[in-house]
C-alpha cells in the first residue's frame, strides 16, 4: 500500500485584487452550475520535468461531461472552446510517484504547479494524478540528468511556429480560432532542436511562452506533430492576478529563467526566440545576469511582412563574442550553420 503525504503550502496566500476577487466569484457560480448539470472532475495533464530528488509536476482541473480526458477539452476541445471549459477553485489533487502518494492542491484558476520530493532516474517518467475520485491520468516528466551541461530555451510563436498576424490580434486568433492543423512550423527549427537534442545526450528542452494553459493540449500537439523533441511547456494563466488587473507575459518568461538558472546552476542553457517581441532584450538580461548559465543566444529573424505584423523588429544590439556566442538567422539551417561555425572558429 503506497505511503501517503501532504505537501504544505510554500507561503501564505496574498490579498488577492479586485479584479481577481471578483473573477473568483464568477468561477464559483460557474462551478456550482457546472456541479449542478452533472460535469465531473477531470485532470488535464501537461509536461513537467525534475532534478535529483524533486519533481515539478504540472496539470490543471476542470469539470467536463464524462469525467475522462477522451472526446473532452484535453484531447479534441480547442480554440475558443478551451477557455469556455470550468476550472475547479484550488482542488485537492492525489499524486502518486514510486510508490508515494502526496496531497497537493491546484491553485484559485485549477492550475497544479507544485514540487514534491522524489529521488528517480534521470530520463522520463509518469506520475499518476487523481481527484475527487476521478479517472486516473498520467502526466509526463522529464528528470534532468545532474552530468547535463546543456540544455534548450524556447520561445514559441514566431521562433518554432509561425503566427504572421499583428501582435494585437496574435494572441485572440492563435487561442481563439486556429487549431494545430492551421499552424506552421517554422523552417528548418524542427531539425536543429533534433540536432542538438542527439549531440548532446540527456538535454532537456523546455519551450517557454506566455500563452495560456488553456492552450497546452493544442501546443503539445503541435510540437508532436512537426518533430520537435518533447519536453514541458511553461505557459502562463489569463486573468487578473493577486495584484495587477492583466498577467505580464514578459514577467512569466523572466521569473522562468531565473527558476531555472537557480533549479540547475550547472547547466548552460542555450536561448531561443524571435525579433519580433523581446526576446532580444529578456535574453541579453539574462545573459547580463547569469553568463555561467547561458551557451548561447539564437535569435530568428522575423522577414519583412513578419515583421511589419509583428510591429517591427527588436532594436537590441548585443555584440557576440567568442565566449557566448550570440547569432542570428530566418529559420533553424542559418542558426545551425552559425552555431557550428562559432564552435569551430573557438576550436
Amino acid at each position: 500500500m503506497p505511503d501517503t503525504r501532504k505537501v504544505a503550502a510554500a507561503s501564505v496566500e496574498p490579498i488577492l485584487h479586485r479584479a481577481a476577487r471578483v473573477e473568483d466569484a464568477v468561477h464559483r457560480v460557474r462551478e456550482r452550475r457546472a456541479r449542478k448539470r452533472g460535469l465531473l472532475p477531470t485532470i488535464v495533464p501537461y509536461t513537467g520535468y525534475g532534478g535529483p530528488g524533486w519533481v515539478r509536476v504540472l496539470s490543471r482541473v476542470l469539470l467536463t461531461r464524462t469525467g475522462a480526458l477522451e472526446g473532452t477539452d484535453s484531447s479534441n476541445v480547442r480554440g475558443w472552446r478551451s477557455f469556455t471549459s470550468v476550472p475547479v477553485e484550488k482542488a485537492a489533487v492525489s499524486v502518486e510517484l514510486g510508490g508515494v502518494v502526496h496531497r497537493v492542491r491546484a491553485d484559485r484558476g485549477g492550475v497544479l504547479d507544485v514540487r514534491i520530493e522524489a529521488d528517480l532516474t534521470p530520463g522520463w517518467h509518469l506520475a499518476t494524478l487523481t481527484t475527487e475520485g476521478s479517472r486516473p491520468v498520467e502526466a509526463p516528466f522529464f528528470v534532468i540528468d545532474p552530468d547535463a551541461r546543456f540544455g534548450i530555451v524556447s520561445d514559441i510563436d514566431d521562433t518554432v511556429m509561425v503566427t504572421s498576424l499583428p501582435r494585437p490580434l496574435l494572441a485572440a486568433w492563435n487561442t481563439f480560432v486556429l487549431n494545430e492543423h492551421a499552424r506552421r512550423p517554422v523552417p528548418g527549427m524542427a531539425v536543429l532542436y533534433e540536432r542538438l537534442n542527439a549531440s548532446n545526450p540527456g538535454c532537456p528542452v523546455v519551450y517557454l511562452s506566455t500563452g495560456a494553459w488553456n492552450v497546452a493540449p493544442t501546443l503539445s500537439r503541435f510540437l508532436s506533430r512537426n518533430l520537435y523533441p518533447a519536453g514541458p511547456l511553461l505557459l502562463t494563466d489569463w486573468g487578473p492576478t493577486h495584484d495587477r488587473w492583466f498577467r505580464s507575459g514578459r514577467l512569466h518568461k523572466q521569473q522562468s529563467l531565473e527558476r531555472l538558472a537557480e533549479e540547475f546552476p550547472r547547466l548552460k542553457w542555450l536561448l531561443v526566440g524571435d525579433d519580433g517581441q523581446h526576446d532580444e532584450e529578456l535574453y541579453g538580461s539574462f545573459l547580463a545576469e547569469h553568463p555561467e548559465n547561458v551557451a548561447a543566444v539564437a535569435i530568428r529573424q522575423l522577414s519583412p511582412s513578419e515583421a511589419v505584423l509583428a510591429g517591427g523588429r527588436s532594436r537590441a544590439d548585443h555584440a557576440s563574442d567568442d565566449a557566448i556566442p550570440w547569432v542570428a538567422a530566418p529559420d533553424g539551417a542559418g542558426l545551425w550553420d552559425q552555431l557550428q561555425a562559432r564552435q569551430r572558429h573557438r576550436h
